[in-house]
């Protein structure tokens, strides 16, 4: 299920205006988070501390200040573009790179306010935490990841001997600096592996300890159930290799037994809808539009907000209730859609095959009574028991558009809010 949301998001992403570029519904961890877990493996990362209120930043920068008394001040969100972000303060800048004496001024603009990047929309992202680190000295960049391949069914390690930007752009500009190998899941990273890992890389320091750094990375990924690991940039410094900033993922299957990494979850970076339909496991993701859609299944979900788009119409989400949803969940879909100011119209599009019709039909009666629903409701469904299904909407005193297929469900989902 939690597979199909992922895809979903990633259609959105590409199909959809206003679709969140980011996928919520896995976990992702702050930098912070991340650089300390990666320490204790054994990577090598900035010195920094995490700091949640404004009295903790002139200590933290005063021990992280370099010889020259400048620290840096990062924004903690889970967006990207933090640099060229803005705050809805009017503050320019995500990350600072400040004289000790000055990040306290520096921080009160950025702590407790909401940063806007290319990544997070124009809503933005609360920062509740900012990050005071040492200010790097690099002598180059480079680009390393781990992640999992679906042709080779298994992790795929990931090396370019340029960083500091998208892998995309890297791949663009450098096509023949892009190095690529395969790990065997089940026997992981052999010693040959780290160290053409590590020439591939052009690392000019110490090889024998760049390869136990790939190795401390894979180890994490691997003990960890990350499904990315991302270091941009993999620095070299004097010293050797430094994970210089990093992005992690982990498979959210695995929270049963990763459960100190998943109490790092921060919701506040999330959607609140989000975080309520992850309570009643239902697959939503919110869009700008203005019909709400409840579907069971995500290939179904797409369809109805193409055939929306096509009719005109513009979905406000992706909600798949999935295969066997209770009213409980119906009643909770209920309410995340009406939530959403922007929601003019519901558009409900059932295919009853394990979910019987009858059953879906008395939900949505039950729902839409308990949440006074107060816009235009189309209903439309298909499958097992489908006529007793009908008949319960058509008894039910409750104010339910009928549709006889999906085509004419969307056009009348568009006719109610014209």
């Amino acid at each position: 299920m939690f597979n199909r949301l992922r895809q979903g998001a990633h259609v959105l992403a590409r199909r959809l205006p206003g679709a969140q570029s980011e996928q919520i519904r896995f976990l992702n961890i702050h930098e912070y988070q991340g650089a300390e877990l990666m320490g204790k493996y054994g990577v090598n990362v900035p010195h920094g501390v995490a700091i949640k209120s404004l009295e903790e930043v002139p200590a933290a920068a005063e021990k992280f200040a370099d010889d020259k008394g400048e620290v840096v001040v990062k924004s903690q969100i889970l967006a990207g573009g933090r640099g060229l972000g803005t705050f809805k303060n009017g503050f320019e800048g995500g990350v600072h790179i400040v004289k000790a004496s000055e990040a306290p001024a520096i921080a009160k603009n950025m702590l407790g306010e909401t940063l806007v990047t290319k990544q997070t929309g124009a809503r933005g992202k609360p920062v509740n935490t900012l990050y005071i680190a040492e200010k790097m000295k690099l002598k180059r960049e480079m680009y390393f990841a781990i992640l999992l391949d679906r042709k080779s069914a298994g992790p795929m390690m990931i090396g370019c001997g340029e960083g500091g930007t998208s892998i995309e752009d890297l791949a663009e500009k450098f096509p023949d600096k892009i190095i690529k190998i395969p790990i065997d899941i089940r026997s992981g990273i052999t010693d040959e592996q780290a160290n053409q890992m590590v020439e591939g890389l052009g690392v000019l320091t110490d090889k024998t300890k760049a390869a136990e750094q790939i190795k401390a990375l894979y180890k994490l990924f691997d003990e960890s159930d990350c499904t990315m690991v991302e270091v941009n940039p993999l620095a070299e410094t004097e010293e050797g290799l430094l994970a210089a900033d990093a992005k992690l993922g982990f498979d959210d299957n695995a929270s049963f037994r990763q459960k100190g990494l998943f109490s790092m979850k921060d919701e506040s970076q999330e959607d609140p809808r989000e975080v309520e339909a992850g309570k009643y496991d239902l697959n939503y993701i919110g869009l700008d539009g203005n019909i709400g859609c409840m579907v069971n299944g995500a290939g179904l979900a797409m369809a109805t907000m193409d055939i929306i788009q096509a009719k005109g119409g513009s979905p406000a989400n992706f909600l798949d209730v999935g295969g066997n949803a209770s009213e409980e969940q119906v009643v909770a879909a209920f309410k995340i859609l009406t939530s959403d100011p922007h929601v003019k119209a519901i558009l409900v599009n059932i295919f009853g095959g394990i979910m019987r019709c009858d059953v879906i039909a008395s939900g949505i009666v039950n729902a839409a009574k308990q949440v006074d629903l107060k816009v235009p409701l189309v209903v439309r469904l298909e499958g097992t028991n489908v006529e007793e299904g009908k008949r319960i909407l058509s008894s039910s005193n409750v104010a339910i558009i009928t549709a006889s297929d999906l085509d004419d469900a969307a056009v009348k989902a568009v006719k109610a809010i014209d």
